[in-house]
Formats: C-alpha cells, structure tokens, sequence
C-alpha cells in the first residue's frame, strides 16, 4: 500500500469534530432537567459566562443544511418560538445562586435576523433583566447574505452587535445550484459593505468544502473573492453527507460529490491559499487576520474549541437557550429537546427543556484537556499521565510510520503534513467511541 493510498484511507475514516468532549453523541437519557437545575445552582456568580441563542428559523433550508432549522414562511411560529425562548431565559437565571454577568453573547440557526429587531431586542431586553453585560464584550451573530440589507445592519449595530458571521459557503453559480443556495458575489459584497457601513467591522466568513460540483479551480477563484473582501476571520468547514439523518440533503446529487483524493485536494487548496493572503491558520479549519484576537491566541496558547468551532472564549460555563442548544457547565452537559413544538411547550408550561447530556466522571476532563490541545495546538504534553495511555499511544503508530505523528516520551506531535488528520489522532484518546462511526463526517 503507498503513502498516498493509505492517506486516502485515514482521509476516509469517519470522527467527530471534537467541538466538545464527550461529544454530543454520547450524550444520554441520564442527564435531564433535574441534572441541569442541580448543576446550575453549583455555578459561582462571580465567574463570567457565555451565552449561545439558537433560532432554528430558515425562509428556505439549503440542501447542505446540518444544522437543527426548519424552513417557515408564516412570523406567527416564529413569535411562539422568541417567547418560548424568553422563558427559558427566566427559568434559567432562576436557579442560578444569582446574578451572573455575561462575557458573550452568540447567535445561531438556522436565521437568527428572522426575528427580526423587534424580536432581537426584546431577546436581549430579556437577557438584561436577568444577567449583567461585561463591559466591551463579543456579540455576534450568523447571516445569511440573501436577508440582509442596509437597514437590518444598522438594526443589529444598535443592539450592540459587533461581529457577524456571513453564510457563504461558496461563489461559484455551479456549486450554489447544487446546493439550494443561489447569492452572487455581489449579494455577498453588499452584504459587508452595509455591516460595515453600520460600524459592524468585525466579519467573519463561513465556507464549506467537498460540495458538488467542486473544482480546485472554482475553489481557488471563490478563495480570491473572499480574500478581497477581507474579512477578519474564515471557517471552512467540510462538507458533512449524511442524508440518512438529515432530510434535506438527500435532494443533493451524490454522484456530483468529490472523492476522498478530490476532497484532500479542496482542503489542501485552501490551507494553501490563504496563509499566503496574510491570514493565520487557526486549527483544521479556520483562518484570522494576525490582529484579530482568534489570531493572538492561538499564538499564546489560548486558543479554544466549543460548539462553534475555535474561539478565544476561556469561560468554563457556556449557557445554551433555544431547541437543540447545549449548554457545558463544570459539571456536565446539557441539551435541550430538539423538537421546535416540544420546545415551546415544556418551556411556556414552566419547565427546562433539557433532555439529554453528560455528567462528567473519572477523567473526562483530563482527556478533554488532551484533545481540545491536539485540536487547537497539534501538539501536547501528557507528562505524568503517559503510562496511563500506553495504549492510545500504540494506537498512533500507524500516523508514526507514515510521518504524520511524532511520539516523544510524553509529548505527541503532529508534523505539518499529518495536521488534517488531528481529529484520528484525538480520537485515540476518546474513551466513548463506538465501533459505528458512521455518524461522523470523514476525517479531512
């Protein structure tokens, strides 16, 4: 077998992302809105928290969709939904052992701006009443280019957003059509031109690689766009093809998906392409400019990973609102009901949402600490536990013959060339993964 076959083969394997650990996946029945309530009594109130807002609103839900998001067109299930969502906040905030101030603030979906202002501000007023806002915090938000205009910028800008995520994904007319998500550039172009013009400076970009109708040359021409909008950070995200779970994605052809070598070749074209644009590699899969805090903490060794991806975010406590949301506490994970309508109803009758997670036992954190530092650093050092992991350390051998690993005592290396199968290399050290790995997305 040569080098580049076996690479193929390690490229195939199929892995978790690793944004928590345990991983969603391995969440349980176990844990409920008993654990939660408990957990959330136990939080000091002088530590500073996070807070995620999940609206899994759509007008129209791309073929490529992974996330929980329903497509609406009615404002009526949407108004239930900020409600149910308000709630929550106060039941929350309820079993808190008081007032906590809030660090961070992020939006997601599906749409968050379907709410609209009104239902944006009246979210946040809510927030307000219940939590304190640390002074010169991150608040952002995820766009969707096609339903932003001038005027919702400036809205977001009054409601103390300063950095929005646009859903790009990719330019080229070919590959929107395959994927259900028709924005030219110009709509794209636009759509940082009016953020920016509402004093909202700091962008970020989200794409996706391995969709259909991909090309290296239709990727690296998409590359040169982004790059001349400049936005402070990029994601590039791989496409995850799992249209057992996810509905919507079986109307994508797969025969007009990559193959595993193509889709090496995509990510090797964008790790390629934007460092030499003046931007830092974060991680797998995300790039910053040098200023830009993500950018600072990856080189001081801060750098972290939650449910959005890599983040400066060092708060120990993530509180998750809305269906589908997770929220990570000291002691546990939590997530709420994904049902919109189950949602609704067991948060405006007086009830957590929650309906599933994780207590965290024996060293969950300790191996949580390993994997988020192969993840964000390639590289760690387990120092005093190395005997512990005898065998997860025999189980890289295979990454070690191809040079794609480098063991040194305690300490594991990843090499340039073996950084895009870091997920492989944490997955060694996951005590919770099963045989079936079929859920996961492939390794690169």
């Amino acid at each position: 077998m040569t080098a580049i076959s076996l690479g193929q083969r390690f490229a195939e394997i199929t892995v978790p992302r690793y944004t928590s650990y345990p991983t969603a996946a391995d969440f349980t029945d176990k844990v409920g809105a008993k654990e939660q309530a408990t957990w959330l009594a136990q939080l000091d109130p002088a530590e500073p928290i996070s807070v995620y807002l999940h609206v899994p609103y759509c007008r129209q839900l791309c073929h490529y969709c992974g996330c929980h998001a329903k497509a609406v067109r009615k404002d009526g299930p949407v108004e239930e939904y900020r409600q149910a969502l308000e709630a929550e906040i106060a039941l929350v905030a309820a079993r808190l052992p008081g007032r906590m101030t809030v660090g961070r603030i992020a939006w997601g979906g599906g749409t968050p701006s379907i709410l609209g202002e009104h239902g944006l501000k009246s979210v946040v007023e809510v927030l307000k009443d219940h939590f304190d806002f640390a002074t010169d915090f991150e608040h952002s938000i995820e766009l969707d280019p096609r339903m932003l205009d001038a005027s919702l910028a400036r809205a977001l800008a009054r409601l103390g957003v300063n950095r929005a995520s646009l859903g790009v994904q990719d330019l080229h007319p070919m590959v929107q059509q395959a994927i259900g998500r028709v924005q030219p550039e110009q709509q794209v172009a636009q759509a940082v031109y009016d953020l920016r013009e509402a004093g909202i400076s700091r962008i970020n970009f989200d794409l996706i690689y391995g969709l259909p109708n991909q090309t290296e040359e239709g990727l690296l021409a998409t590359c040169r766009s982004v790059a001349a909008l400049s936005p402070d950070r990029i994601a590039f995200y791989g496409y995850a093809h799992l249209p057992t779970r996810r509905a919507n994605q079986r109307l994508i052809d797969e025969s007009l998906l990559p193959d595993s070598h193509a889709r090496m070749r995509l990510a090797e074209t964008i790790a390629t392409f934007f460092p030499g644009e003046g931007y830092e590699p974060i991680g797998i899969d995300h790039f910053a400019k040098p200023n830009d805090p993500l950018a600072v903490a990856g080189r001081s060794g801060g750098l972290h990973r939650n449910f959005q991806g890599y983040t400066d975010d060092g708060y120990r406590t993530l509180l998750g609102f809305g269906c589908s949301s997770i929220s990570r506490l000291p002691s546990g994970y939590v997530q709420s009901v994904s049902g919109i309508e189950a949602y609704k109803e067991l948060t405006m009758a007086g009830q957590l949402p929650a309906l599933r997670g994780h207590e965290m036992a024996e060293d969950d954190d300790e191996r949580g600490w390993i994997i988020e530092r192969l993840m964000c650093d390639f590289e760690v050092n387990i120092e005093s536990q190395s005997r512990k992991y005898v065998d997860e350390i025999a189980l890289l051998r295979p990454l070690v013959q191809e040079g794609l690993v480098a063991v040194s005592g305690s300490h594991i290396r990843l090499s340039n060339r073996g950084r895009p199968f870091v997920r492989l290399v944490a997955a060694t050290f996951d005590s919770y993964r099963q045989d079936d790995v079929g859920i996961f997305s492939p390794s690169v």
